[in-house]
Parts: structure tokens; sequence; C-alpha cells
């Protein structure tokens, strides 16, 4: 599986962006995780092909929308009313194996695209 991620870019708070990785080969659920500067990894949110079931950390939920775009393969995240807190390198990840609890650890996922920089200023 190999994925690619896109849309990242400089904007000003309050503004939008959306983010897109698209995938090759299968996978059964996607997610987004960031990494800012000095702090670790941390989930964002995810989305699972069967049933469409989608999961968000609390600090984007309700601003943050994660789908699917079948034709493309891919899963996008649009960003709503972006905050200098959300300043940070954005990656997907992929699983290929089918799990019965959300998984919000990166450990838990195999696959990863490169990551793309959001920063946003107040």
């Amino acid at each position: 599986v190999q994925l690619q991620a896109s849309g990242g870019g400089s904007v000003q708070a309050g503004d939008s962006l959306r983010l897109s990785c698209a995938a090759s080969g299968h996978t059964v659920n996607m997610a987004w995780f960031r990494q800012a500067p000095g702090k670790e990894r941390e989930f964002v949110a995810a989305i699972y092909w069967s049933g469409g079931s989608t999961y968000y950390a609390d600090s984007v939920k309700g601003r943050f929308t994660i789908s699917r775009d079948n034709a493309k393969n891919a899963v996008l995240l649009q960003m709503n009313s972006l905050k200098p807190e959300d300043t940070a390198v954005y990656y997907c990840a992929a699983r290929t194996q089918i799990s019965y609890s959300v998984r919000r650890d990166p450990g838990s996922y195999g696959y990863w695209g490169q990551g793309t920089l959001v920063t946003v200023s107040s």
C-alpha cells in the first residue's frame, strides 16, 4: 500500500484547508495524524470503510471532517475554522487488517504517507 498526501499550506486563523491522501492497494480504514514541533504524533480522525464510521479527536470535533473519495480511492480531511494550534505536519495512515475497535494509536497503522505541512497564523 502506498499513500500520497497533498493539500497542506499556510493560512490565517479561521480559514479552511482540505487535505487529500490517495491510496494504492487494499485498505480497511484510513486516518489522519499530526505532529507539531517538539510534540508526539497525535490522532486527528479516522474513517472505516465498512459502515463508513468516522472518529475524531476532541480537539478537532465539529471543525474537521474526514471522508472518502471512492472514485480516487482517497481519504479527505476538510479542516474548517483553523486555529494556530492546528499547526503541524499532517500524515495520512492506513490499515489493511480488520479491527473491531477504533485505532487511535500510530503504532496500529502500518502504512504512512509523507507528511504535509499545515501552518495557521493568528
